[in-house]
């Protein structure tokens, strides 16, 4: 599970350098891509079992879904135009693909994290003033080091009264279990296994910034104009199999243990990860959150973030260098440069049943 929350570090230069193709025309075949969290395996369950087959046949065109290994390597082939589609969070879609000039789109954001990720200290009773003056061990301009800023903003902490100690996410566990690490933020599976342990409190958690931490299908601004009916296929195909998830029959359990093994899981285990994933159940649930007045002010959270460590390109001269668009005409940052959007059209056509 853990490819889905790997940092952007350098992708955001590499997208800078790649040369922008051509425009996007009217075609009939397209690629998306996705790598293994519990949020997405929606996305492999769609593809294998035929369900994005069928709604791309509606349409007439063909949808090849494919796995990739690498999370950040997944999102820099979209950029580079290797890819029509790709699964990422809402911080990496604004600092890889938008940030490196490729105008991307928001079609669904199908969850947030509300448990998923959080902040772990040795002894109990600690709470978030308890990190003053610790080093806390993370994954570097991660979606957990934007858990660590939030947590520490609210008791009136900064970075600075603190070390940031950059740890991958296969070494974390370990670090946590030697004497030198006191403090980690992680997701979960690792999450879990550590709050599992004696004697330890996790004093802060995604839950506590509901709706920020998103995971999203993003897929190319010119090639969705151009082509709608892709965005159609993925949007019909995508609640179809969500649908399916919470049926509560043994059509839907079928489902979920196939998920949870192509996700290196057992049923238990899965569903363990989904208690902590607000996966939107239906198209109505996904609208109103895509269209809440919440969302652009969290992206602003996030886009003053993203400025804060660099990763808005080296020319950003502040949060607004890469403008955002949104439901009902809402724009934030600079309308010059528009190149993420939060557009939810497609799923208003699911909530409709126009699909």
């Amino acid at each position: 599970m853990s490819q889905h929350r790997l940092p952007a570090l350098l992708a955001a230069a590499f997208a800078a350098l790649v040369s922008l193709s051509s425009p996007a025309a009217q075609k009939d075949q397209f690629s998306v891509c996705w790598t293994i969290y519990a949020g997405w395996m929606p996305w492999e369950y769609a593809g294998s079992q035929g369900i994005v087959d069928k709604w791309a046949k509606k349409y007439g065109i063909k949808i090849d879904v494919v796995q990739l290994n690498d999370y950040v390597e997944s999102i820099n082939q979209y950029t580079a135009g290797q890819f029509d589609g790709c699964t990422m969070t809402n911080m990496d879609a604004l600092t890889i693909p938008a940030a490196g000039g490729v105008d991307s789109t928001a079609l669904i954001v199908s969850d947030f994290s509300n448990g998923n990720d959080g902040i772990v200290l040795k002894g109990e009773g600690k709470k978030v003033a308890d990190l003053k003056g610790t080093d806390v061990n993370l994954v570097e301009l991660s979606v957990s080091h934007y858990l660590l800023a939030r947590a520490l903003d609210s008791v009136d902490l900064t970075e600075k009264d603190l070390k940031v100690v950059n740890t991958s996410d296969a070494d974390i566990s370990a670090a946590f279990n030697t004497d030198q690490v006191s403090a980690v933020t992680t997701w979960n599976p690792m999450l879990s296994d550590i709050k599992a342990q004696p004697g330890v409190t996790e004093v802060f958690n995604s839950s506590q910034i509901p709706g920020e931490i998103m995971d999203m299908m993003v897929v190319n601004s010119q090639t969705l104009k151009d082509n709608p009916a892709l965005g159609k296929a993925l949007t019909g195909a995508w609640f179809e199999v969500v649908e399916l998830m919470n049926a509560k029959n043994a059509a839907g359990k079928a489902a979920l243990e196939h998920m949870a093994k192509a996700s290196g899981t057992d049923l238990a285990g899965f569903q363990a990860q989904l208690d902590t994933t607000k996966l939107f159940a239906t198209p109505q649930e996904a609208l109103a959150f895509s269209t809440s007045k919440q969302l652009p002010e969290t992206m602003r959270k996030v886009a003053e973030f993203s400025f804060q460590h660099g990763l808005l390109g080296e020319g950003a001269k502040d949060t607004s260098a890469v403008g955002m668009a949104f439901a009902n005409g809402v724009t934030s940052g600079d309308k010059g440069n528009l190149k993420l959007r939060f557009d939810p059209s497609y799923v208003q056509m699911a909530a409709d049943a126009k699909l």
